[in-house]
């Protein structure tokens, strides 16, 4: 078997069988297949694409390309989540201990920021003391004993998936339905878990931008899911505008926190309901999908969720206390508000130019492996459908460098906020909820 006669078979448009499949995903892993034959053959997936049959093959080779998580020790239902990405999304720092109050474990794996969407990775190192390295033992430890741990990804899980990427970032095949799902789900087989719920983004500050494209890529793990015995949900979620108020890591330690604690409704906390509500369903913790959201929203009623992220923190090394004190979390020494120019109301908040003036204040990266500033970020004090008069803050900015706070970025992040005479119609934060199981 040769790796240029299974390039050219894609490239015309052939499908491929498992062991083809499987020799190239070992071959570049092992690097016998260098980097130009697998980025032509990334190419070929891209133009021509690959059936349903060959999709689920390379999730499989790809997950099976290293060590896999074993939580077979674990009692009860493993259950894990993944976000396709958004702005001001800290709905995993919610999810995990949600989940956890409602009897489920969370052996959750997570990665940094990189692009305009932030990192759970990050924001739970703005925690002083955080540990988001550490060896598997250690880590089942802490789910066993909590029900919720969260640790960085290692190199030795999926690493075809890591490699392969990375070459995808450098070629433009980024988009490819298949190389995405099939992305998404060999980590997810990889960790073990019995069941994942999927926040698949859709709109301007997603990297899908349309709906049906969404549902194409969401249908495709869930077909996975069947294939390998794995309880998936798919959630289709708005991204037209960020989800939550904040933006930045400590920021949203921060809004995450004060959703637990109940003390923050709005569509955070409503999104964190709705996926911890899948989670139950898949585990079979309830019958009917009302039952289900009524019993997270309980776990955050009652305190619950915020004692187990209390707990979760001090397992891993973090602040003592955090919850009853968040100002414990870093803070930026300087701040500024960004006044509307007109009243009216907030007809739309844009996520990417809200992302990038977060970013460029220090609260994200635009290469792997740069440094962030963990303080740094902004508050949205003005959302969609809310009023505003003129002269009144719509935003306020965190930052220590007052080199970045420019009259550009406040420029920007006017821009990002549209302000008009009628208050617009509500819009819809779930699209569709879509599940591999009966």
């Amino acid at each position: 078997m040769q790796a240029l006669d299974l390039i050219k078979k894609k490239r015309d448009g052939r499908s491929l069988t498992a062991e083809e499949i499987d020799f190239l995903v070992e071959g570049y892993v092992a690097e016998e297949i260098p980097d130009y034959q697998m980025a032509a053959f990334l190419m070929a997936v891209f133009f021509n694409s690959m059936n349903s049959r060959e999709t689920v093959q390379l999730t499989s080779s790809m997950a099976d390309s290293g060590e896999k998580l074993d939580l077979s020790g674990l009692e009860g239902f493993k259950a894990d989540k993944h976000s396709t990405g958004g702005v001001g999304d800290s709905t995993s720092l919610v999810v995990v201990p949600l989940a956890a109050a409602c009897g489920l474990k969370m052996a959750k794996l997570s990665g940094r920021a990189l692009g305009h969407t932030g990192g759970t990775i990050d924001k739970l190192e703005s925690i002083p003391g955080f540990r988001v390295a550490m060896d598997g033992e250690d880590f089942l430890r802490f789910v066993k004993r909590t029900g919720a741990a969260i640790m960085e990804h290692t190199r030795e899980l999926a690493p075809a998936d890591r490699k392969i990427y990375h070459l995808r970032d450098r070629t433009a095949t980024v988009e490819s339905l298949p190389l995405i799902t099939s992305s998404i789900m060999s980590k997810k087989l990889a960790c073990g878990p019995d069941g994942v719920v999927l926040d698949v983004k859709v709109g301007s500050g997603a990297f899908i931008k349309e709906r049906e494209r969404a549902g194409e890529l969401a249908r495709g793990c869930l077909q996975i899911g069947r294939a390998s015995g794995l309880r998936v949900s798919a959630v289709l979620t708005d991204m037209d505008h960020p989800l939550g108020r904040a933006v930045g890591n400590a920021l949203e330690v921060r809004e995450a926190i004060e959703v637990l604690k109940g003390e923050t409704r709005g569509e955070l906390a409503h999104l964190a309901v709705v996926l911890v509500s899948e989670l139950l369903l898949a585990a079979g913790k309830a019958g009917r999908k009302s039952e289900a959201m009524e019993l997270a929203r309980a776990r955050l009623k009652d305190g619950s969720a915020a004692a187990k992220f209390e707990e979760m923190v001090e397992n891993q090394g973090g602040e003592c206390g955090l919850v009853d004190n968040p100002d414990r979390l870093p803070r930026a020494e300087c701040r500024a508000e960004v006044l509307a120019e007109k009243g009216g109301y907030i007809g739309a908040v844009s996520p990417l130019p809200v992302a990038q003036v977060a970013n460029a204040l220090g609260a994200g990266r635009s290469e792997k492996g740069e440094g962030i500033d963990h303080s740094a970020g902004l508050e949205l004090l003005r959302k969609r459908g809310e009023r505003v008069e003129k002269g009144e803050a719509i935003a306020r900015l965190h930052f220590n460098d007052e080199k970045r706070a420019t009259d550009e970025l406040e420029d920007i992040l006017k821009g990002a906020f549209s302000i008009q005479e009628e208050k617009p119609s509500p819009k819809k934060l779930i699209f569709e909820r879509l599940r591999s199981w009966s």
